[in-house]
């Protein structure tokens, strides 16, 4: 009977493990999805910019805020090419 408890208590605390784990999986997948979006944004932008004078350079610090922020992100990197 005893090794029933230690049992359930050992399943309770996998199943508390692997939620916690599981959580900063999720993030790291958004954000690798969110990254490539905005990559993909900022390609098109290109594309379609260059018929407007209108060229982001695709860099680190461009595809970060591209991909953190998503579409709001290369909105304000085409707001902030255009006023500087």
């Amino acid at each position: 009977m005893e090794y029933i408890g230690y049992f359930v208590i050992a399943i309770i605390v996998i199943l508390i493990v692997v939620k916690l784990l599981a959580w900063p999986l999720k993030m790291l997948i958004k954000l690798i999805i969110n990254g490539i979006l905005g990559a993909i944004l900022l390609f098109i932008v290109n594309i379609f910019g260059s018929y407007f004078g209108l060229q982001i350079g695709i860099n680190i610090v461009t595809a970060l805020i591209a991909g953190v922020l998503g579409v709001p992100g290369v909105i304000f990197l085409i707001i902030f090419k255009l006023f500087f």
